[in-house]
């Protein structure tokens, strides 16, 4: 049962449900094993809150855990057992190293100057510390250079001060499928990881875990797909949606032809129109690109955005429903069954990456959990 205390004081709602984030767990894990299925809840879990999702997925077999950076992981670590690794994807900025070894968290080596700083540090305390390093095979964002990370295969002390537990690479194309970056990028990961025998591998983001099972390795590694994101540009959606996003009507009114609506007045009616005023807006992360663009749906109808979108507030063209059929109060969708996370995000030409992860503070959120979580707050 989802919690709606508070949701008729605030201008929209945000409703997770957990129980298909755990089911969208499962759906991948089984696409990519015999391999394992990390969870990336960095940006605190894509805006959904990290400390409510990781519990949820560390239940449903979820052993591994991405953030970018490291403060994210100490926000996280007393969310989950002690089992749960948590890996940083950005690395350490310097002077965080202490820090780091002394919390249970595993660093993403990203640059010969991060892996030799963590090396150091373990000399220091006399003990080796484990890590992960990532290989640039394309993307040319973090990861060492192929010759850089052949010459760390080849230090043997190293090898001895850091235990390496992952060696990873990331998919710069992996939402399209046929991309020639995909085989290329895999090659070149194949020729880097074996100068790093018996080191387990990563490769597959969310996209990635829909390619073959060539790209799974050991562990893949998914985001968006568990948050109900298409991991595929074209390919229907195999992943159960996880967040309704509604917002409440502030005001009705009956506009002549010719009226304009909005900042700019950018639109204009065509005929005599009946005007809605929802209590959300860009700074909702409603992106004003939406504006004259996208629509909201009630009862089955989908109302196009009248004008553009402002700070804490949308207008919509409902002359298409009938008289009194929408009131003040009531609920409008702007994702759920009518409307996907994705056609929000092609409406107003982003991703649905950006539109999770910009999800504001303003909704009343609320939360589906499985039976096992309702049954251990119960006990």
């Amino acid at each position: 049962m989802f919690d709606d205390d508070g949701s008729a004081i605030a201008g929209g709602r945000l409703r997770i449900d957990l129980r298909a984030l755990v089911e969208n767990y499962s759906t991948l894990a089984a696409r990519v094993a015999p391999a394992h299925l990390a969870a990336v809840v960095k940006a605190n879990a894509y805006g959904l809150s990290a400390a409510r999702v990781a519990p949820e997925l560390f239940e449903a077999g979820c052993r591994n855990f991405f953030v970018a950076h490291f403060v994210e992981a100490l926000e996280l670590r007393p969310c989950l057992p002690d089992a749960a690794t948590i890996w940083v994807l950005n690395g350490l900025m310097p002077g965080s190293e202490t820090a780091c070894a002394r919390s249970d968290i595993v660093p993403v080596l990203n640059s010969l100057d991060q892996a030799r700083r963590w090396q150091e540090i373990a000399r220091s305390l006399g003990r080796s510390l484990r890590a992960a390093l990532q290989v640039d095979t394309g993307m040319s964002r973090l990861g060492l250079a192929p010759q850089e990370a052949i010459g760390l295969a080849a230090d043997a002390r190293f090898g001895s001060d850091v235990s390496l537990e992952l060696i990873m690479s990331h998919l710069a194309c992996a939402d399209t499928p046929d991309h020639p970056a995909n085989a290329a990028q895999l090659a070149r990961f194949e020729a880097l990881a074996k100068h790093f025998p018996n080191v387990p591998r990563s490769l597959a983001n969310s996209g990635g875990a829909f390619l073959t099972a060539g790209f799974h390795f050991d562990l893949a590694r998914t985001g968006v797909a568990l948050y109900g994101g298409a991991p595929d540009d074209a390919a229907e959606n195999p992943i159960r949606p996880v967040v309704t996003l509604e917002a409440r009507v502030i005001q009705l009114r009956n506009i002549p032809a010719g009226s304009g609506v909005g900042y700019g007045l950018s639109f204009s009616a065509e005929r005599p129109s009946r005007v809605a005023t929802i209590g959300v807006g860009y700074a909702d992360g409603l992106p004003r690109s939406l504006g004259n663009r996208g629509a909201a749906w009630f009862n089955g109808h989908r109302l196009p955005i009248a004008g553009r979108v402002s700070m804490d507030s949308i207008t919509l063209d409902v002359t298409e429903l009938a008289e009194g059929e929408l009131a003040p109060g009531d609920w409008i969708e702007l994702i759920g069954p009518n409307q996907s996370i994705d056609t929000l995000a092609r409406d107003a030409g982003t991703i649905s990456y950006e539109i999770l992860t910009s999800l504001g503070a303003r909704y009343h959120r609320s939360y589906c959990e499985t039976v096992g979580a309702s049954e251990a707050r119960a006990a």
